[in-house]
């Protein structure tokens, strides 16, 4: 008896995905709800769980095919090997020895726990999964694991081998390009950018902001705050309170348009921009104004993780008012991020550096960062856009403001 395996809901207004990877090949055992195929949505990597315990039947569609929610893509067979395949009673007859019952469910869990991430890399760096220690969570492996042990595999010394032939001589003219088909994801974000240039009045105005009395608090109570909260005291709780500040007096930049209408919207989720193996995401923060600078960090810290193991879901980017993306961790000096429609404004954030700058008549060095914010003038005034910005910056500066709402 076969039972069909259907495309999952995939969340609010996605009607359908693309099959990224088959994680089972027809006549493998599969157990109840362990994942047999991997999809890309527009904005995430769903798993497709196997709905019955037994041995994969068809694939009923391509890797690379786009398939609606609800649509039959595979086959279980119910206690019956795949066509070509072994039955499963026959594969558990043999007489094991008992090391090897310790092992076996081991190697088949590894392989169950794997995240869309994780395989990926396995397969691009050719690691052994199970040879590899998890430390994720419940011993599961992380992307960096796979990575750490590729890097040891890599500066282990090479057995001595024999000259290995030389590489087939490229013909005239061919200089060995590669078409590769751009993942439902891109193909979005591609979209997406290019909606927001064709349809907002893009505009940036920057500032620069001295980032001392931050940097300050950070190192004076990050040690004593990562001991009660559990988790460590960044630069975008301080940005996220300061942004908070600035929307709650310039509400434009906190607002969308929607069709002739404003929508003005009485809190503040901000969505960070997150980089993850597929591309850059943007999990949202909600509720900003009411959240602590360690409610703050716990969330951006956990969609981080999330990101990097490729188990955000669509309700976790769903929404969002207004966005923060940090290029300065890549070292970025300065730049003019575009907007994540429908909001109207994005905060860009860049490296910090020592730079010479004048206080009270004198010369002094100090750490310095540019801020950008670009904004949709159809809705936001360049006045309320300087404004605001203006209001973050001195919020930074002086993170007393922060304390006592000023």
């Amino acid at each position: 008896m076969s039972t069909e395996v259907k495309v999952p809901t995939l969340g609010e207004s996605v009607a359908e995905a693309t099959i990224g990877e088959w994680l089972k090949q027809p006549g493998e055992p599969v157990a109840l709800d362990e994942p047999i195929a991997s999809l890309e949505t527009d904005k995430v990597a769903v798993e497709v769980p196997s709905p019955v315990a037994g041995v994969m039947g068809q694939h009923l569609a391509k890797v690379g095919d786009n398939v609606s929610v609800g649509a039959v893509i595979a086959t279980v067979e119910d206690g019956v090997a795949a066509a070509g395949a072994a039955p499963i009673a026959e594969r558990t007859e043999a007489p094991v020895p008992p090391a090897s019952d310790s092992t076996a469910p081991k190697d088949t869990t590894d392989a169950a726990v794997l995240s869309p991430a994780v395989r990926r890399a396995v397969l691009e760096h050719g690691v052994d999964p199970t040879a590899i220690k998890g430390t994720g969570k419940d011993g599961r492996l992380t992307k960096e694991d796979v990575l750490a042990a590729a890097a040891a595999k890599s500066a282990a010394p090479a057995p001595a081998v024999t000259a290995a032939p030389a590489p087939a001589p490229v013909a005239a003219g061919d200089r060995g390009e590669e078409r590769v088909k751009m993942t439902r994801l891109r193909q979005t974000v591609a979209r997406r950018l290019k909606d927001a240039q064709n349809t907002a009045a893009l505009l940036t105005t920057f500032n620069d902001c001295d980032m001392s009395a931050v940097i300050e608090a950070r190192n004076t109570y990050k040690d004593a705050f990562e001991k009660k909260h559990g988790v460590r005291l960044g630069f975008m709780g301080f940005f996220a309170k300061a942004a908070c500040l600035a929307l709650k007096d310039i509400p434009a930049v906190n607002a969308r348009i929607e069709g002739d209408e404003i929508v003005y919207h009485p809190y503040v989720d901000i969505s960070v921009a997150v980089s993850a193996p597929n591309g850059l995401v943007v999990p949202v923060v909600r509720d900003c104004q009411d959240l602590s600078f360690a409610g703050i960090e716990k969330a951006i810290g956990d969609y981080g993780k999330k990101a990097k193991e490729g188990t955000l879901t669509m309700a976790d980017m769903a929404g969002g008012t207004f966005t923060i993306s940090n290029g300065g961790v890549f070292g970025s000096l300065m730049s003019t991020p575009i907007i994540n429609p429908p909001q109207s404004a994005v905060l860009g954030l860049h490296r910090i550096e020592d730079r010479p700058v004048v206080r009270n008549g004198q010369i002094v060095i100090r750490p310095m960062m540019y801020l950008a914010l670009s904004y949709d003038h159809r809705l936001i005034d360049g006045r309320e856009a300087v404004t605001a910005l203006k209001i973050i910056k001195e919020a930074i500066e002086d993170p007393t403001r922060i304390l006592i709402d000023l």
